[in-house]
């Protein structure tokens, strides 16, 4: 009785000032699909176990990745636009400004995300605080095409994410992941899953920015499709990737690729076969416990967490599996490469195809990682 009492006396007060806490997130009861079974083409395996790590702790975050040739371009967390070029690393650009580092450094750092080669040879790149830019590789001369500071459609651009342009470079689609919240807190908008991102396009003739799609959830990666009418665009906290429709008759139209996938998806590009390589950093185990699709259905649980915890101490709780799929055209599983507990590949944002490799950006791991694609 005397242990019990005490107990009460020491922990009534700490759930008094819980339950007073303000919650830094308004979750919804979020309706998801019991995850596929990983078997036959999801079937675990270590293939990803075989990737050799590249510049390990000489680069960190390399999100997105772009080549010409045997010629790579990424960006960095702490604001930089690189070159890779026979082994060796070269800053191209800066997107922000100085001091970078720190999570309140990182809206005038910028963090520099989705990146593409266009075709007349520029770099084009979405940086998550700071807009959408396009930069020349030859003197590192960088172009402002869209700032976060400009209001598209009655909002301000708040988490610029990822792009693609068309061929004959006349139109930029880039994702807008939420207006609430921005990059750094990430962590948030997954767990809160609201449905206020984006997908817009700029006209580099007319510089003029126009809204294609929203009420989106955490749209985050996005991939022309071979005709150009079309994108497709992970939306991360539904598990799915959606089709919208950007010219042509079905113009202002989408509908989903794919459903109900095994993993959480970040961005998506086109394989050597014609497919989409999609890549996951979290994955939805079955059989197994899936934190986010039982939280999904408990709105105050999430709260709970985020009176208590920091969102670097949540992300610590996500299992560190990546995963990366080759989906076919019409959305089907054509093959799943695996790294159970992150040991190679951790924290995994894209996988890049270039000469018979995949190459694998992370949102957060202080390396890149390269993967023979003939021994797997």
């Amino acid at each position: 009785v005397t242990f019990l009492t005490l107990g009460a006396i020491l922990l009534l007060p700490l759930l008094a000032i819980v339950l007073l806490l303000e919650s830094p997130i308004q979750p919804e009861v979020l309706s998801l699909n019991e995850p596929p079974l990983l078997a036959g083409c999801f079937e675990p395996n270590l293939k990803l176990r075989q990737a050799e790590r590249l510049f390990e702790d000489q680069l960190v975050g390399p999100e997105s990745i772009a080549n010409i040739g045997d010629v790579f371009y990424t960006g960095t967390a702490d604001g930089k636009i690189v070159k890779i070029q026979d082994g060796k690393i070269h800053v191209l650009a800066r997107l922000g400004k100085l001091p970078c580092g720190s999570r309140d450094d990182e809206p005038t750092c910028g963090r520099p995300l989705g990146i593409r080669v266009g075709p007349n040879g520029t770099l084009f790149v979405a940086d998550a605080y700071l807009g959408l830019f396009e930069i020349n590789l030859v003197t590192g001369e960088v172009d402002t095409l869209v700032s976060t500071r400009q209001v598209v459609e009655g909002r301000r651009l708040s988490f610029v994410n990822d792009l693609d342009v068309t061929q004959d470079g006349t139109r930029v689609y880039f994702t807008d992941s939420s207006s609430r919240w921005q990059r750094r807190d990430f962590l948030h908008l997954v767990m809160e899953a609201t449905a206020d991102g984006r997908v817009l396009e700029y006209n580099t003739v007319t510089r003029e920015v126009s809204v294609l799609m929203e009420g989106l959830r955490f749209p985050n990666g996005i991939q022309l499709c071979p005709d150009e009418e079309s994108v497709l665009v992970t939306e991360m906290t539904m598990a799915r990737i959606r089709r919208v429709h950007v010219s042509g008759l079905n113009k202002g139209g989408m509908d989903t690729f794919v459903d109900n996938l095994p993993g959480f998806p970040d961005n998506i590009r086109r394989s050597s076969s014609g497919s989409y390589w999609v890549a996951m950093s979290a994955v939805r185990p079955n059989p197994g416990f899936s934190m986010l699709d039982f939280l999904s259905q408990r709105p105050w649980i999430k709260k709970l967490i985020f009176k208590l915890f920091s969102q670097d101490m949540v992300l610590k709780l996500v299992p560190r599996y990546s995963l990366v799929l080759e989906l076919g055209e019409g959305g089907a599983c054509r093959r799943s490469l695996h790294d159970p507990h992150g040991v190679v590949a951790a924290y995994v944002s894209e996988a890049h195809e270039h000469d018979g490799h995949l190459y694998l950006g992370s949102f957060r791991s202080p390396y890149l990682c390269k993967l023979d694609l003939s021994q797997v």
